[in-house]
């Protein structure tokens, strides 16, 4: 089959792509060497060195690149390749794949995703440039796909799922500890309950100028955790009102911290904004674990009003209905956000 044709129609003949708008950032700065910080996992629980390693990346990128993760790399390459394969198929295969009560869910084009997953209606002229799987880590098991593909992918994300939310569990107890917080149970902020993988898809541009994979946005979550392909970039994140690309390294995961950890450290750590652009040579497919906090956890912090992840997620998904983007934290200011 034709590649083309495996994409979803509206990505196949987007002839005018919109022009991305202004985003608070100068052109992307290439480094050399890598600028990320980087956390050693293994060393994390007994190396202070590390410890600080992580709180200076916490609060000043909200992003950093992780090593001795324990995930094997074998996983990492049976992912990559399972994924190209699945978004190798037709587009009426996947879209019937994912239809009626089925947990997994396919989405492309859309602006921003709920919190849940659920792909919003758009119109073209405020596309993004991908497709992609929403596969809720917790009801995997009850997930029957026709497609083999589809089946064996799942085999996989459920076996990496672990992994992460191992990794989730400890890198959250080590933020907890570096800012000093009085949280009894950790698990109710990281909860395996909510973890969800989202599988990208990116197409090659010749002009990559020309649109987004995904706009600049923050994420949501606590924590998100990133697999990219090697050799293929793509991803862009804010610091200092520069653009900067994360570059792929083998082996390596990439954090970032999203709003709730924000919202959890009073605003000591930070969020990241971040973009996809795409690459003017290959398509690009990434691997992202989502994690929150139980629904109904209340947020306590000095600097918001109380609030659940729960009631966080639908003033999310309001303001991509009525305002046409996500407003976020500011929402949850003391001092209200113009918009309220």
């Amino acid at each position: 089959m034709n590649n083309l044709e495996s994409y979803p129609p509206i990505l196949r003949h987007l002839s005018h792509p919109r022009q991305h708008p202004a985003d608070g950032g100068d052109p992307i700065q290439e480094s050399d060497p890598d600028p990320l910080p980087v956390i050693d996992l293994e060393r994390l629980s007994h190396d202070m060195n590390m410890q600080k390693v992580l709180e200076e990346a916490c609060k000043h990128w909200g992003l950093f690149r992780l090593v001795n993760h324990g995930v094997p790399s074998t996983l990492l390459t049976q992912l990559q390749d399972q994924a190209k394969q699945l978004f190798s198929l037709s587009f009426e295969s996947k879209q019937a794949s994912c239809n009626g009560a089925n947990p997994v869910t396919y989405f492309w084009g859309t602006p921003a995703l709920t919190s849940s997953g659920a792909p919003l209606t758009t119109a073209p002229q405020n596309i993004n440039w991908v497709e992609g799987f929403n596969m809720p880590l917790p009801q995997l098991s009850q997930f029957q796909p026709q497609l083999p593909q589809l089946h064996s992918f799942r085999d996989s994300v459920v076996e990496y799922g672990e992994h992460l939310s191992r990794i989730g569990r400890k890198l959250f107890e080590a933020m907890v500890n570096n800012l000093d917080l009085n949280i009894e149970a950790s698990s109710s902020y990281v909860a395996e309950s909510t973890g969800i993988m989202r599988i990208y898809r990116y197409p090659k541009c010749s002009n990559s100028n020309l649109g987004l994979g995904m706009e600049v946005h923050t994420d949501s979550s606590v924590l998100s955790i990133l697999s990219q392909e090697n050799e293929v970039s793509g991803l862009d994140l804010l610091k200092d009102h520069r653009w900067l690309t994360v570059k792929p390294v083998s082996n390596t995961l990439i954090v970032n911290l999203g709003d709730m950890m924000q919202a959890i450290s009073d605003d000591k750590y930070k969020s990241v904004t971040h973009r996809v652009k795409l690459n003017n040579e290959r398509e690009r497919i990434s691997l992202c674990y989502f994690v929150f906090p139980n629904e109904d956890l209340q947020i306590e912090s000095s600097k918001y009003r109380p609030f659940t992840y729960k009631e966080f997620r639908a003033k999310v998904q309001q303001d991509i209905k009525t305002v046409g983007h996500k407003v976020g934290l500011p929402r949850f200011q003391h001092t209200p956000h113009p918009l309220n």
